[in-house]
């Protein structure tokens, strides 16, 4: 299961940065910064669900508040956007020092400008992702609107920033004018993903069509449909971070890293890969399915019982492996004795039938499970073997596992 512990870090200017490292369950396929929105923090909720999303599909996160806010030590006056990079910078310097180099940055809202900024002079960073981020940092004067005059004026000015008092200072705004992001865009030489909501009120829709514009190949645009700024609903942040881990697979994947390991390392034995499960919000039964690190699947029930028919159902899966281990079964057994099979295929039905002597009638109604399995079997092949390969097909090692008592513990986990 995946956990979850705090640290901290120096920012250039010698503050102490409070940090959550998000840890998968056994080794992390990749490292992942991930930098919260404008006044937000380390904690907020889309920061925190996407972090933990992410880890539990194998790839750790480090989120962090930046200077002067959250836990984090400094006064939010005295910074700007060219510190938030800044921290930005130093977090993947710790990162690299504790032996997790970061390849994957993931900015939410002002977040993904500044991962944008930082990407180019952080080595080691394969791909960007953003999320409802703006083209470039001086989007944020819209919230200063009417306060500009007396900033410059007085030198600083106190501002509501969703419900909270902020003091913005004369070089907050000249630094954000200062910075050109968009030009630096085509030069980054990064995969980029981006994420944006049509209707985001905060950051419209527009900025990501110029960060999209602006960027080179390889790069994507996901649409959020009718998701907020600040991604609330779970099943947006738990959308986002699917897409995030089957998308960045393709840049940090555990087999980019291998490329330079040696084969002894390579090949050595790992442990069983987590399946999780998980609600999408779409519909009234579709599920999302990741296995180990790489593999994303979809579940529902067909249209009849109320679901979507978006993917196979629950039985469906179950008739899958059933049908996929016989068929590597027999091939198996077919290689190792030199049979001349040419094919296998499987085919399976499953139904409860009526049965009126069986010792769970009680429980059960009097119905069993039956599954009913037809094996193809291609090549020049006699009886005898045929038959013989029929017997291997009763010992793949799924086929026993439904004969044998099963043990399922459950137990509840932190969200």
């Amino acid at each position: 299961m995946p956990t979850s512990e705090k640290m901290s870090f120096k920012s250039r200017d010698g503050h102490t940065l409070d940090a959550r490292l998000d840890l998968p369950e056994g080794e992390a396929r990749a490292w992942t910064l991930f930098a919260h929105c404008f006044t937000c923090s380390k904690d907020v909720f889309a920061a925190s669900r996407i972090s933990r999303a992410l880890a539990a599909r194998g790839v750790g996160v480090l989120r962090f508040d930046f200077t002067g806010l959250g836990a984090s030590e400094g006064e939010f006056e005295n910074t700007d956007f060219t510190s938030n990079v800044a921290d930005l910078e130093a977090a993947c310097e710790h990162m690299a020092d504790q032996g997790r180099p970061v390849s994957l940055l993931v900015g939410h809202s002002l977040g993904g400008a500044a991962v944008l900024a930082a990407a180019p002079r952080v080595e080691g960073v394969r791909a960007v992702t953003t999320i409802n981020a703006p083209c470039g940092p001086g989007h944020l004067s819209h919230l200063f609107t009417g306060r500009e005059d007396e900033i410059r004026d007085n030198g600083e000015a106190e501002v509501d920033i969703g419900g909270r008092p902020f003091t913005i200072t004369r070089d907050f705004l000249d630094d954000i004018e200062e910075h050109k992001l968009l030009d630096g865009l085509a030069h980054m030489k990064k995969a980029l993903l981006i994420f944006h909501a049509p209707r985001d009120e905060t950051v419209g829709i527009d900025n990501a069509t110029r960060i999209f514009t602006s960027a080179k190949h390889p790069k994507s645009f996901v649409s959020l449909d009718d998701a907020d700024h600040l991604l609330t609903r779970r099943e947006d942040a738990v959308y986002v971070a699917d897409v995030i881990a089957a998308w960045a697979g393709r840049y940090i994947s555990e087999h980019q890293e291998q490329r330079d390991e040696p084969r002894a390392e390579r090949d050595k034995p790992v442990g069983p890969r987590n399946v999780i499960v998980e609600e999408t919000g779409r519909g009234k039964f579709q599920q999302a399915i990741q296995v180990g690190p790489s593999h994303h699947l979809v579940a529902d029930e067909p249209v009849t019982v109320g679901g979507n028919d978006s993917g196979p159902g629950p039985y469906d899966f179950l008739l899958a492996g059933l049908g996929a281990c016989t068929s590597m079964t027999i091939r198996l057994y077919a290689a190792h004795k030199k049979i001349p099979l040419e094919r296998v295929s499987v085919r399976l039905a499953h139904e409860k039938k009526h049965v009126e002597d069986c010792e769970t009638c009680d429980e059960n109604g009097g119905k069993l499970d039956h599954i009913e399995r037809w094996v193809l079997l291609e090549g020049d092949l006699d009886e005898q073997t045929r038959n013989r390969l029929l017997e291997i097909a009763d010992r793949c090692p799924v086929h026993r596992t439904l004969h044998e008592e099963i043990r399922i513990s459950t137990h509840f986990e932190e969200p």
